[in-house]
């Protein structure tokens, strides 16, 4: 296992120049201009979820990449911790924001344990590369980083990506993809992918008062409180 998450963090770190292609369905996730326009939509709808609530005084946030949604939470929040494994992506996403309102931190999640709690944590597309066996480990760091009646958002992969055909992507089983770079590189992974009921129960049974959904063919996302 030690070795896969390795696998998993040199993934993301050689990803990082080519990580918002994914997000923007560019290049090889390119599937025509009505599916661009779908998931567009349905992020919109994920944002305008997150976006129903503000004023948060500081927030943290696991994972966050290239700073898709970095740049969303410093919208509803005074200030941004913001912790993730790989260099290239946060430097990547100060690059992007040049908010003096997000504090980086190279971090290995799966050792984390917060030192202070949050009024938000926020994490996207990353409970899915969460192993089984890690996963209550994290879920309760998560809990213990919340302030009382803290909020929790996640948003993750409902299924998988319809454009992966085109990227070489394979999935192994058990859990586990295979993801091709541009460059050819091959990088085994985890990736688990949760119905919205079973998430829901997951996240209730770790002390979040929580309710997860989908929108119609791309987002699963949960929003909800640290329960009392």
């Amino acid at each position: 296992m030690t070795e896969l998450l390795q696998h998993q963090i040199d993934y993301y770190r050689a990803r990082a120049p080519e990580y918002d292609e994914w997000f923007y369905r560019l290049g090889r996730y390119d599937r025509g201009a009505e599916h661009t326009r779908q998931w567009e939509a349905e992020a919109q709808q994920v944002r305008d979820q997150l976006h129903s609530q503000s004023g948060f005084g500081h927030i943290l946030e696991l994972a966050p990449g290239t700073g898709i949604w970095t740049g969303e939470l410093i919208q509803i929040g005074q200030r941004v911790t913001a912790l993730d494994a790989s260099p290239e992506m946060i430097n990547i996403n100060r690059a992007k924001l040049q908010s003096d309102r997000v504090d980086y931190q190279q971090v290995d999640l799966f050792e984390w344990r917060p030192q202070r709690q949050y009024d938000l944590v926020f994490f996207g597309f990353w409970l899915s590369h969460v192993p089984a066996e890690k996963l209550a480990a994290f879920l309760d760091a998560v809990n213990a980083a919340l302030k009382p009646g803290g909020r929790l958002f996640l948003v993750d992969s409902r299924a998988p990506d319809l454009a992966t055909s085109h990227t070489g992507a394979e999935d192994l089983g058990q859990d586990l993809q295979k993801r091709v770079l541009k460059d050819g590189r091959r990088f085994d992974i985890v990736k688990i992918y949760y119905e919205p009921a079973a998430l829901s129960a997951i996240l209730r049974g770790h002390g979040f008062a929580i309710e997860a959904a989908t929108t119609p063919d791309f987002f699963l996302y949960a929003d909800g409180l640290k329960a009392s």
